[in-house]
């Protein structure tokens, strides 16, 4: 029994130490930050993403899963995707756009933590607990890595340059767009259901030709920013066929509809007009 009970706080402390990382990150980025702080902050938030992966797969193993981590997971994510890469955002491309540049951060931290609450309700409503095929909307995690991946990648390639000006308006696009993905409507695959197969060995064997193949042509550095915004517009394409698809089946519907109102109305119109009009030396309809 006391072993039972110790298992529970496995996963809790993979979830712990996530909130670490991120708690670490913040302090990096505090004050007068140098490049270097700030491509340290991009890592530790990296390393919250691997521990913050790990703690429901260890729940589910060993069969541990409660409310209490359920919770604890969410406050842990707001730390360290949503308060750690809004201030590491702010940090390295948009303090200098005065009160625009800190709403903008502060809008990617706040639609995280709604995006968070409303999974939170979901999963309380569903029998099934927040399990699933698809997330509704951009899970916080993978919006902090996008933006960890351009901090990463350009601290590498750019050997620790300071962001020019001409980069920190797209910076702020992108932020904003994080922000409006995270509490949309657009469905992301959680991979949750992936098994080792011929398929899963397929897909992968793609993602590391693909890693190979940027990595030699351009810079290492990229790759790992192309695999996020590859998940990105993976989860957009999927939603867009979707609602074209919804979109074909109503007007199909509808079509279907139509054509029964059709069909009902003329045979009504036969059996009122089926005897010769009074009037007329002829049938109603010829």
């Amino acid at each position: 029994m006391k072993l039972r009970k110790l298992m529970f706080v496995l996963p809790n402390l993979f979830t712990v130490t996530s909130i670490f990382c991120g708690f670490y990150a913040i302090t990096l980025c505090s004050g007068e930050a140098e490049p270097v702080h700030l491509y340290q902050a991009a890592l530790a938030i990296l390393f919250a993403m691997f521990f913050d992966g790990f703690d429901g797969r260890v729940a589910r193993l060993t069969k541990t899963q409660s409310d209490f981590g359920m919770q604890l997971d969410s406050l842990a994510d707001v730390m360290s995707f949503g308060v750690a890469p809004a201030l590491l955002v702010y940090k390295w491309a948009l303090a200098p756009m005065g009160f625009w540049g800190l709403f903008i951060s502060f809008a990617f931290m706040a639609c995280g933590a709604m995006r968070l609450a409303r999974f939170n309700v979901l999963a309380m409503r569903n029998p099934h607990g927040g399990g699933g095929g698809f997330f509704v909307g951009l899970p916080i995690p993978l919006a902090a890595g996008v933006l960890v991946s351009l901090i990463i990648s350009h601290h590498v390639a750019s050997e620790g340059e300071v962001l020019g000006d001409g980069a920190r308006m797209p910076v702020a696009v992108a932020v904003g767009a994080l922000s409006l993905l995270m509490v949309s409507t657009v469905r992301y695959r959680t991979f949750k259901d992936a098994r080792p197969g011929l398929k899963t060995g397929l897909v992968f064997l793609v993602l590391a030709l693909t890693g190979g193949f940027i990595a030699r042509q351009f810079h290492p550095a990229w790759v790992l920013v192309t695999y996020f915004f590859a998940y990105l517009v993976m989860g957009l394409v999927e939603s867009a066929v979707s609602v074209r698809s919804r979109l074909a089946s109503r007007k199909v519907g509808a079509g279907s509809v139509a054509a029964v109102a059709v069909a009902t109305g003329l045979d009504e119109d036969d059996d009122e007009d089926s005897e010769p009009n009074a009037t007329d030396d002829g049938p109603a309809y010829l």
